[in-house]
């Protein structure tokens, strides 16, 4: 099945762009979410995640001096801010694919990346929250709201994309539907006869010219002999 005509949940390709309908789609709703979301996270402890305490000039996590914590928090959102940029250039370019196939693998990586990054979001979300319990009040000078935002945002990117996974799995499910309804197993019938020449035919069998026929025979005389 090479013909993308509609599959995996896209329109025909080679169709105009609606960029009102486009914006209008769950999946980019969802993904603009995310994309927010994870851009929160990571510049709320780049922005005000370190502090000192004053006496010396070295930064600390404000995470329960946690370095890791900090890490782990700025990772996971700049990759995940750099793949929902990523995915939201192949939403507008994915109508515009004629192959199936290509559909195909970029809804799996959808569905594979999103549900790891669901996995990794609650890791992170669980990791921030327990170093911030853990936390000495007197430690945290300033960035206490903003390490209280990448804690809620954390927490709200897991159901976003979470519904990344279940709009990616639903455009999976379409596209293999497409295929299973458009392919038919051809229907066996009986063997046809062999035929030598294509158009030959019993019927068109005539005699050679010069076949002698019983009459012939009958009639003809030979030479008397001397």
């Amino acid at each position: 099945m090479e013909s993308g005509g509609g599959a995996y949940g896209a329109p025909k390709a080679g169709g105009a762009f609606d960029l009102w309908a486009f914006l209008q789609q769950p999946q980019v709703v969802a993904r603009i979410c995310s994309a927010v979301f994870s851009l929160i996270v990571f510049s709320c402890i780049i922005g005000e995640g370190y502090t000192s305490d004053g006496k010396h000039k070295d930064l600390y996590c404000i995470f329960n001096h946690s370095e890791d914590t900090c890490r782990y928090g700025i990772g996971i959102g700049v990759v995940a801010f750099l793949a929902c940029v990523f995915f939201f250039m192949v939403d507008i370019y994915f109508p515009q694919i004629s192959s199936a196939k290509d559909r195909k693998y970029l809804v799996m990586a959808d569905l594979a990346f999103s549900a790891l990054w669901t996995f990794l979001w609650f890791i992170g979300f669980c990791v921030l929250t327990n170093q911030w319990s853990s936390t000495n009040p007197d430690d945290v000078r300033i960035g206490a709201d903003s390490a209280r935002a990448s804690i809620a945002f954390s927490f709200f990117s897991i159901f976003s994309w979470g519904l990344l996974i279940a709009f990616a799995l639903q455009r999976y499910r379409m596209g293999v539907q497409d295929f299973d309804q458009s392919y038919i197993d051809p229907a066996p019938g009986p063997t046809p006869p062999y035929s030598s020449y294509p158009n030959a035919s019993h019927e068109s069998y005539q005699q050679p010219p010069f076949t002698h026929t019983a009459e012939n025979s009958e009639g003809y005389q030979p030479p008397p002999v001397y």
